[in-house]
């Protein structure tokens, strides 16, 4: 399945990738783990070769992993980086496109509303924010690894997938579903 089905006809699938962006904080779950980095450059250029977009915040950690994966792909990944701050060449050097927004942590809800689909990889309090925005906003999220989301219902938690190749399927999968739903015609 391509990425470009459904929709208007060219599209590209609009995919998250979200994950710690470094280390974390001494004394402070969320580090970002050799797993996680390994999880998102598989992720990546599996995007790239089904003519993904790849959104993300920009900076380093499964960002970073992500874009370098896509962008090395043949042909390249289109990479798009909302960045914390207002300058541009602030973002890692595997984007295609960067986008200053000067919202700091805010720029969260940017990433995940502009996409049709989530990957979580790893955790951190970040990660989980753009999770929790995502699942609010009814956007369909595949997590690999990272911290356990348990509501009191079993309705409306991220899916827990074992692997990128999985992860990238489920994504592009929902994002078609979506585009062959009717809208419902409302008030």
């Amino acid at each position: 399945m391509t990425a470009q089905s459904g929709g208007r006809p060219g599209r590209p699938a609009y995919i998250a990738v979200i994950g710690p962006g470094g280390p974390g904080e001494p004394g402070q779950p969320g580090g970002i783990t050799d797993g996680d980095l390994e999880a998102a450059r598989d992720v990546g250029p599996l995007l790239a070769a089904h003519g993904a977009v790849l959104l993300c915040g920009g900076l380093g950690g499964v960002m970073e992993a992500a874009c370098m994966a896509a962008r090395g792909h043949e042909p390249a990944g289109v990479t798009v980086g909302f960045l914390p701050g207002g300058e541009h060449d602030a973002g890692n050097q595997h984007l295609s496109v960067e986008i200053p927004t000067g919202l700091g942590e805010l720029r969260n809800g940017l990433v995940v509303s502009a996409a049709e689909a989530v990957i979580a990889v790893g955790g951190s309090w970040g990660t989980m924010n753009e999770i929790s925005l995502a699942m609010k906003l009814g956007k369909p999220v595949f997590q690999i690894g990272g911290w356990t989301v348990a509501p009191a219902s079993a309705t409306g938690v991220p899916y827990q997938v074992a692997d990128a190749s999985t992860a990238v399927q489920a994504a592009l999968s929902a994002v078609q579903n979506l585009r062959n739903t009717p809208e419902p015609h409302g008030i």
